[in-house]
This record gives structure tokens, sequence and C-alpha cells, in this order.
């Protein structure tokens, strides 16, 4: 049996570089992947490949999927891209593209993304009405009943789907909320077929939102951009009618983070 040092050698990948690389292919696939995925995409000894998974995991860069086999992205990992989307340059420019959508519409703009157990919102611009929702940067809302939430298990494979709901817990928050999976899958194919998500006060009691995605090169949910506003200026039909202007602000937001 060959030495698996002796193996790895031969390999064409800096040993500095194949932890940075392994992380970069889990980003990158959108899914989680075995590590036999990870050895033939990087070229590697699987022996190499599941150390550095271990050591991934052992500092929270990645975690297991529900399977025990694959491999997603951990706490430490979703705080990195987070950071990175928060620099200066960018939040800047992000926040310039979010304060002109505020103007146009007239209600807060939200940026959001995906965490473990919830949608985790990155920025916000608020409206200049005294009656408003306060929905700090840094709150985690659920998926289930969120426009933005929806709006991302809306993008899942549908085996993802089926293996996030298997343990999302649907809890209410309002009178309004889905709670059972078959009501939550037809919300996501309706979702899914026009291309926005809606919240009729499913999250809070007087409050509707709309929610758009923000894609990656690879045409993937990376982050979510959302209008919501109090019942007492907009009901969920007439807030739909500025989905065409979030839309166009997160193409806006697609270009910025490509470039």
């Amino acid at each position: 049996m060959p030495d698996a040092s002796a193996t790895e050698s031969k390999g064409q990948i800096p040993t500095n570089l194949r932890l940075l690389l392994l992380l970069e292919e889990v980003a990158k696939a959108g899914v989680p992947v075995a590590p036999s995925a990870l050895s033939d995409a990087l070229r590697l000894p699987k022996p190499t490949v599941h150390r550095l998974l271990l050591t991934a995991e052992e500092e929270g860069f990645l975690q297991r999927d529900i399977d025990g086999r694959s491999y997603g992205p951990g706490r430490r990992l979703r705080k990195l891209a987070g950071n990175t989307l928060s620099s200066q340059r960018l939040r800047t420019e992000r926040l310039a593209i979010m304060q002109a959508l505020e103007s146009e519409v007239g209600e807060t703009c939200n940026l959001a993304a995906p965490g473990r157990y919830g949608m985790v919102y990155l920025d916000r611009v608020e409206t200049h009405w005294p009656l408003r929702m306060q929905l700090p940067v840094g709150t985690q809302v659920p998926f289930h009943c969120t426009a933005s939430g929806k709006m991302y298990l809306s993008s899942l494979r549908i085996d993802k789907l089926k293996r996030v709901l298997s343990w999302l817990e649907l809890e209410p928050s309002t009178a309004q909320s889905i709670t059972t999976a078959d009501q939550l899958l037809d919300e996501l194919a309706v979702t899914r077929s026009r291309g926005f998500s809606t919240d009729n006060q499913e999250f809070m009691d007087n409050m509707v939102a709309v929610a758009v995605p923000i894609r990656d090169t690879e045409g993937r949910l990376m982050t979510t951009l959302s209008i919501h506003a109090p019942r007492q200026r907009h009901d969920i039909e007439s807030l739909t009618k500025v989905v065409p202007q979030v839309q166009e602000a997160a193409k806006r937001l697609e270009m910025l983070n490509r470039s």
C-alpha cells in the first residue's frame, strides 16, 4: 500500500494552500460536499482531504451536514463571508444603492444572508417615516415566515430543501404564519415561479414585506434584498408593485459584488 505522505508530495497544490482551496470548493458548491468529491476536485489523496476536513470542522470553518458525511460552511466561514461583504468600500457603495432604493419606494430596505437557523440582517437603510419596524443589523429572523427566508428556501435544490424541512421548526410568529411543510412547499413553489417572495403579516403583525435574490457569479442565491412596511401604509398587493424597483437594485448589487 503506497505511503500517503509520499503520495501527497506528488500533488501540485502547495501545502499552505490546500485548506484554503478546500474551503473555496465547499463554498463554491453551494450544497454539502462529500470528502470523495473534494478529493476528486482538488486531486488530493483522501487521507489528506479527511485531515483537512477534520481541522476545518474542529476550528468551526466547516460543519457536517445532517447526513453526518458531507460538509458545508461552518460558523466561522459564514462570519468570514459576512465580514468580506461588509468591507468598507463594498459597504459604502452597497448602502448608496440601498439608499437610492429607499428614496424611490419610501420604505426600509434590508440585506440579509442565510445563517444556520435563520436569515441574518447584514445591512439596512431605514425609511424616513416615524412609523417603522425596528430590526437592527445582526438580527436573525426565521426562514419560514419571512420574505427573505422564504426567498432563500425557494432557491434550494429539492433534496436539500427536504433535509432542511426535516429539522426546521415551523413555529408560528403570528396567526398568519405557515406552520406545515406542505403549505410551505406550496408557497415556495409560487415564490420560485414568480422570482420574489412575500411576507403578509407572517413574521410580525401589521408588517408586510417582499424580497428578491442577489445571486453570485454561479447564479446561486448569496443574499436577499427586501422591503418591509407597516400595514398602515401598504398591504401586500400594493407593496408587490415596487418589486421591479427592488429587482433593479438587486442587479446593481450583484454587479457591485462582481467588481
